[in-house]
């Protein structure tokens, strides 16, 4: 799957009239690269996040073009179910053309990007890690814990990093559940009903598994975030991990082939030949 670096920070965050022709020259750059190598890439689209009804018009036409099945979307527009409010107009794009969102943690244009700065002691951890994973995990309960995607029910969804640190802290969430709120259906169980996919990028064994309990083999994609991380790692911990060989299987391959599927039909011609 072919996309910007997922910061945000460049040709997204430009004004208007700079991002708009830079996020069209990556998006058909993007899908000439998909024609190019038939049946091996396809594409998120960039959009320009300074202007939603821009961003929405670029991803309409971006979803006509060979290859692009989708777009990629901060982190930071999700964190809250008000934030999430202003991005309904690329979610309707993407229900009406079934087409998907990849959610990485990053910053909306305005955003203090990174929060913590180079000269705090383990800048990089802070950032890299805690932040991020504690960002994730404020998205998972945006999108699964209200009812933000009921009105998309075409719409896939695919947050990275296992969906933050979703998987340890349920069981604390479902405690207090039954503390605070003893009639409210449990956390757990409304993570695993809801449709939002996460994928298993520069995690353990451990991880995997304690994604596996909670969300299921069916809602876990093998993810590498590119070839800066390359993919030793995640194969490893993958390998390793006690989940069985179906569910293996299942992450590995089986899950991304079912979501990537359905979306040939956005460029029939050339996505269906291959």
């Amino acid at each position: 799957m072919l996309s910007l670096l997922g910061s945000f920070c460049w040709v997204e965050a430009q004004p208007l009239e700079v991002s708009v022709p830079l996020c069209r020259i990556v998006n058909d750059r993007l899908s000439a690269i998909c024609q190019e190598h038939p049946g091996r890439f396809a594409a998120y689209a960039a959009l320009p996040l300074t202007d939603i009804s821009a961003a929405a018009a670029e991803l309409e036409r971006a979803l006509g073009l060979p290859g692009i099945v989708g777009a990629q979307l901060p982190g930071n527009a999700f964190l809250t179910r008000n934030d999430a409010e202003a991005m309904r107009p690329l979610l309707e794009v993407a229900n009406r053309h079934r087409a998907m969102l990849f959610i990485h943690h990053g910053p909306r244009p305005g955003d203090a990007y990174p929060k913590v700065s180079g000269d705090t002691d383990n800048a990089r951890r802070r950032n890299g890690t805690l932040d991020m994973q504690a960002s994730l995990s404020s998205v998972m309960v945006t999108l699964c814990l209200t009812d933000y995607l009921a009105s998309y029910p075409d719409a896939m969804i695919h947050i990275h990093n296992l969906g933050g640190n979703i998987p340890y802290e349920v069981e604390r969430m479902d405690h207090r559940c039954l503390l605070d709120t003893p009639t409210e259906e449990l956390p757990s169980s409304r993570f695993r009903k809801a449709k939002v996919y996460v994928d298993c990028n520069s995690f353990g064994p451990r991880a995997i598994e304690a994604a596996v309990r909670l969300y299921g083999a069916d809602r876990i994609v093998c993810g590498t975030d590119g070839t800066e991380f390359g993919c030793e790692w995640t194969n490893k911990a993958l390998a390793e991990a006690e989940i069985g060989e179906e569910a293996r299987e299942k992450i590995l391959h089986r899950n991304a082939a079912a979501m990537l599927s359905p979306l040939a039909r956005i460029a029939p011609v050339e996505r269906a030949a291959a």
